[in-house]
């Protein structure tokens, strides 16, 4: 992917050095245990506090975490797709009508609190719609490559552009009313909304990577075929198969890789925001 030489976002918020969360009361035992009860009432895991007083207390009195200089390009080139998106929505709303409201993206390492709750680096990167940040953890990229086999900067830019695609759907009310639905839902149809939801985020994910194409000839040979891996990749059925050794169609949440791959491409191909409504179509032609 051609990135290098463009601007980076102003948007970013580097995390990436908190030796873990700030605990109120200077870590006394009742401010942590405040702090805790806080952290579970929001949903979140009370054991990240407790971890992150061990990493504040241990390592030198709290001094910051070393960032090794070659994670500095990786964040780099997260600053320029970062930009790159909001140049892209900034258009696209604009032809819309509407507002384009950029998002910030925080790097962060380990875990992070976030405005829905302590999340840890296993959680993979997310969009808080509650605060409209992207989170992420640049050593999730190392564990696509490692893990999942799905390397390479293109695959890494779909990442990011699937969360910010996140953010597309709060500002245009999508993420609100779906979540009302499922609040009314069976849990099985619950799911098919979020599988609804999870694809339009890969087809804004094409469709961001097909104005980023037109404005700035971003793509090599290969980059493609990097994203629609890394879409496959990621797919409910491939990771469940991985990890149990069956799958459960019914407890999907965020598509087939498949299904992931196809809307991406759709997204890719089209550049069409009104092309990527996934919740009109039959749940099986998905």
């Amino acid at each position: 992917m051609r990135w290098r030489g463009r601007r980076g976002s102003d948007n970013v918020e580097d995390r990436r050095s908190a030796r873990g969360p700030v605990i109120a009361g200077g870590g006394s035992l009742v401010g942590i245990l405040l702090v805790m009860g806080l952290v579970w009432l929001l949903g979140g895991n009370p054991l990240a506090v407790l971890q992150g007083v061990q990493n504040q207390q241990g390592g030198g009195g709290g001094a910051p975490a070393q960032v090794d200089p070659q994670e500095d390009q990786r964040a780099q080139f997260v600053s320029v797709v970062l930009a790159d998106t909001e140049e892209v929505w900034s258009e696209q709303f604009q032809q819309l009508g509407n507002t384009y409201r950029d998002p910030t993206l925080v790097m962060f390492r380990d875990q992070v609190q976030s405005a829905c709750g302590f999340q840890q680096a296993a959680t993979g990167p997310f969009y808080c719609p509650l605060d409209q940040k992207v989170y992420i953890d640049l050593s999730f990229f190392d564990e696509m490559e490692q893990g999942l086999g799905a390397g390479g900067d293109f695959a890494q830019a779909y990442v990011i552009a699937h969360e910010v695609g996140h953010h597309v759907q709060n500002l245009l009310g999508v993420s609100d009313k779906v979540h009302r639905l499922q609040n009314q839902t069976s849990k099985e149809e619950a799911n098919e909304l979020s599988v609804r939801l999870e694809l339009q985020a890969d087809f804004y994910a094409g469709v961001w990577a097909h104005h980023a194409q037109q404005n700035w000839n971003i793509l090599e040979e290969g980059d493609v075929e990097e994203a629609l891996n890394a879409a496959t990749a990621i797919g409910d059925d491939r990771l469940q198969r991985q990890s149990r050794g069956f799958v459960v169609p019914e407890s999907f949440t965020h598509g087939t890789s498949k299904q992931r791959a196809k809307w991406f491409y759709k997204g890719l191909k089209t550049g069409d925001m009104e092309a990527g409504d996934t919740f009109s179509i039959p749940y099986r032609e998905l």
